[in-house]
């Protein structure tokens, strides 16, 4: 197999960009500059539009060719000071109006939006937009638009989202318009298996791991330096480029080591940079970095499940007559992976391979106490599953087995070491969407009093039945949720945590409007009365 440096991906781009040693990629976020040009060139659009100006027509006003004037106005090109001056004239404006960043009040929502972390942050060439262009559209009639404009502008400021929303927002976004699965890094994967000399076997031990690190990367490993530190000691990991020297947490599993072992082998491997240093990152500084974590968890994950054993053993659990928790957990041992890298292996491979695009995944933490519940992580394909996040501190529904789940993870004859798995038909009330979830639980790393639980859930279609034959099994739980207790009409609800305050105030304003319907029905009738 020839090296990575030789790969060719010019028909399935990844990114924007080839899998292979020193790459570059570009998500095409505005920079400053960026911005200016883009200003400047609305306000030479706008007064040329009202002036009822053609190209040809400013053109000869100004003596600047066409296509010099068309780079103005897409924001490519800022002029030098003597062909302002001379654009200023032709438009009948001021040199000083148009260098100016403030706009006329038709244009102020657009600079507004131009200024905004949403230009800033959200990388537009990701998802194939081209940023002058998007402007020039927002420009054809600003007055249509200015208000949705506002509001957004609006919204971004009231709930305080960040450049780093933005970011883990488009990164889920493109997930999910490739399925969650990536053949690229499945082939740079199969690369470094050969380039390194993976055996092919489903667990991968800890030592070999170790040795890639150390032998091909002059990288030492360190697992008593975090614990030394106070305020690192929750770290799960760390890595220290001056000194090539990798600190992993000495309460890690061995599946935990595994993965983060594997994880630093693709960040080398693949070459990536920027890249985080620390297992989950404290802060997203630039997309570039957020990128480059997630090609290395995929590129992790799949490395220490193989395409072709993962794939013969889903075929084999799928085939199961009777739902058998057990058989996850083995699977756990088989590969010496944690919940989350199967659970995501399989979110990679069954759109990928099978074809069952319809999913999602999440993974919730909980407090000591189970009374408080974060939805830590999500991934949706195809649409927006229920359940989703929640940011309005309402209070997750806790017949969802995600949640269900964690609780015995508490049970006196449960061992604290050992992972808990179970299954649920979920039917989601008022819908006819009806979901396998299929969760794991375990207790939180360095948080032995915390509890972490992942879920995948599959949309009931005939495709997933055909596929899994445990669905009929009349053992599974099945059971009817919702979204929050707070918007939950389900009655008589053991697990209810607080009432359904949020449904009772929309079944009260709808009382409203109907009575209020009523009343106006009413005064006609008695309109048309007075009228005979």
């Amino acid at each position: 197999m020839p090296p990575p440096s030789a790969w060719n991906f010019d028909k399935a781009p990844f990114f924007h960009y080839n899998i292979c040693r020193n790459c570059v990629f570009s998500t095409g976020m505005m920079r400053d500059i960026d911005t200016v040009k883009l200003m400047f060139g609305l306000k030479v659009f706008q007064l040329r539009r009202e002036q009822e100006l053609s190209y040809q027509q400013l053109s000869e006003r100004t003596g600047l060719a066409i296509s010099y004037l068309h780079n103005i106005e897409k924001g490519k090109k800022y002029p030098k000071t003597d062909k302002i001056i001379t654009l200023a004239k032709g438009l009948n404006t001021s040199y000083d109006y148009l260098v100016s960043l403030e706009p006329d009040i038709k244009l102020q929502p657009i600079f507004e939006l131009l200024r905004s972390d949403f230009m800033k942050y959200f990388p537009l060439e990701l998802f194939g937009i081209d940023a002058p262009r998007l402007i020039e559209l927002l420009a054809e009639e600003p007055e249509k638009i200015n208000a949705f404009i506002s509001t957004v502008l609006q919204i971004i400021r009231n709930y305080q989202i960040r450049g780093e929303d933005f970011f883990q927002s488009a990164l889920r976004s493109y997930q999910d318009l490739h399925d969650n699965y990536f053949p690229e890094l499945e082939l740079a994967v199969k690369a470094c298996r050969h380039e390194l000399e993976f055996p092919r076997q489903r667990a991968i031990s800890t030592s070999f791991l170790e040795s890639i690190l150390i032998d091909n990367y002059g990288i030492a490993i360190d697992r008593s330096g975090l614990a030394a530190h106070q305020p690192l000691r929750h770290l799960r990991s760390f890595y220290n480029p001056a000194e090539k020297r990798l600190y992993l947490n000495d309460t890690l599993s061995t599946a935990q080591e595994n993965f983060l072992l594997a994880k630093e082998i693709a960040f080398q491997f693949l070459d990536l940079s920027p890249r985080p240093y620390v297992t989950r990152m404290l802060e997203v500084r630039e997309f570039d970095e957020l990128v480059h974590n997630f090609r290395a968890s995929y590129f992790a994950v799949a490395l220490l499940m193989e395409e072709d054993l993962v794939l013969n053993d889903l075929e084999d659990f799928a085939a199961q007559e009777c739902w058998s928790p057990q058989r996850l957990i083995d699977l756990l041992h088989q590969y010496q992976v944690t919940p989350e890298v199967l659970l995501q292996r399989l979110a990679n491979l069954l759109p990928g391979k099978w074809g069952l695009r319809d999913l999602f995944f999440l993974r919730f933490h909980t407090d000591p106490d189970r009374e408080i519940l974060q939805m830590t992580k999500e991934i949706h394909l195809s649409q927006l599953h229920s359940p989703y996040a929640n940011r309005l501190n309402e209070h997750y529904c806790r017949r969802w087995v995600s949640i269900e789940i964690l609780s015995r993870l508490h049970d006196p004859e449960h061992q604290a070491s050992q992972p808990v798995a179970d299954a649920q038909i979920s039917e989601y009330w008022g819908t006819n969407d009806a979901y396998l979830c299929i969760s794991l639980a375990k207790f939180a790393a360095n948080d032995p009093d915390g509890s972490t639980s992942v879920t995948l859930g599959l949309h009931i279609t005939p495709a997933l039945t055909e596929k899994f034959r445990f669905l009929s099994d009349p053992a599974l739980p099945r059971r009817q949720v919702h979204t929050t207790c707070e918007r939950c009409p389900i009655e008589d609800c053991a697990e209810r945590m607080v009432p359904p305050v949020i449904l009772e105030r929309e079944q009260q304003h709808r009382a409203i409007r109907k009575a209020l319907k009523v009343l106006r029905e009413n005064g006609k009738v008695l309109q048309q009365r007075k009228e005979i």
